[in-house]
This record gives structure tokens, C-alpha cells and sequence, in this order.
């Protein structure tokens, strides 16, 4: 029982396609995994580097400034007193 040359043809056009299909689907499914991590390993440097700045402000605020109430030591007689933030604050206030 012999087939036809009109099918092989067809069974290995088939064949080839599904070939070309597969390792095209393969290629698609790999480039978006890597496209993914590469977005994940981008967020995590991004949220590493807010949580670096928040931790060097906080490092760096003048003792001054870092108040209970959080606001500017306003007291003439402490020698904490920021002049320059305390003046500041009132013209922020007269602005509002």
C-alpha cells in the first residue's frame, strides 16, 4: 500500500511547519520570561534605592529638626534654636 507523492508532501509540509512553529513559540515564551525578570530586577533596584534615600534623610536630618512634635524649636532660651526654619515656618504660616 503506497501513498501518493500529493501526501509525503503534505505529511512533511505539516512536519515542517509545526517545526518552524514550535521553535518559534519557544523563542516567544523565553523572550517574555526573560523580559519579566528583567522588570522584576528593575523594580526591586528601584524600591532598594527609595528605601536607601528614606534612610539617608533620616541619617541626615539636623538634630535640630528632629523635634517630638516634628515642627521647629521655637523657644528663644534652647540653644537648639534654627532661626533660619523658625522664620521659615511663620512666613509659610502668614502665606496660608
Amino acid at each position: 500500500m503506497a501513498t501518493s507523492s500529493g501526501a509525503n508532501v503534505l505529511r512533511y509540509s505539516a512536519l515542517g511547519g509545526g517545526l518552524f512553529y514550535g521553535f518559534y513559540h519557544q523563542r516567544t515564551l523565553t523572550s517574555h520570561a526573560e523580559r519579566s525578570k528583567i522588570s522584576r530586577r528593575y523594580q526591586e533596584e528601584v524600591s532598594l534605592i527609595a528605601k536607601a534615600k528614606a534612610e539617608f534623610t533620616k541619617k541626615t536630618v539636623p538634630k535640630e529638626s528632629r523635634t517630638e512634635g516634628g515642627g521647629v524649636t521655637s523657644g528663644p532660651n534652647d540653644p537648639n534654636l534654627d532661626l533660619e526654619a523658625y522664620l521659615t515656618m511663620k512666613m509659610a504660616d502668614e502665606a496660608k
